[in-house]
């Protein structure tokens, strides 16, 4: 008999003395014991790396700046917006942009 296996005759005389709540509170912790076997035990956290602080960066490094396209002015965005809507826009006409080359006009021979 291993020991995780309910012992027979402490229930048999559980049942001859009129089953119950006695028999109830057996059988619910030989539940649960059998519960806990069969779950793996939980896994430790790895250790934090020494000297960090939580939310904030490793030491002798720094966030990311902001992206270089925020630093653009104003009229070359409006410049791009333009050219963006009158791409999707009107894709059949040449574009009013002020950044694309005009397209010369061909000449009949």
């Amino acid at each position: 008999m291993t020991d995780f296996e309910p012992d027979i005759d402490l229930i048999r005389e559980l049942r001859r003395e009129g089953g119950g709540q006695g028999l109830r509170d057996f059988m619910r912790l030989q539940i649960a014991v059998g519960r806990d076997r069969s779950s793996p035990p939980p896994k430790a956290a790895p250790p934090p790396p020494p000297g960090h602080r939580p939310g904030a960066w490793p030491p002798g490094t720094s966030p990311p700046g902001p992206p270089p396209e925020w630093s653009w002015p104003k009229h070359l965005w409006d410049a791009a917006v333009r050219h963006y809507r009158n791409t999707e826009n009107f894709p059949d006409q040449p574009c009013d942009c002020g950044n694309c080359p005009v397209a010369e006009p061909e000449e009949n021979q």
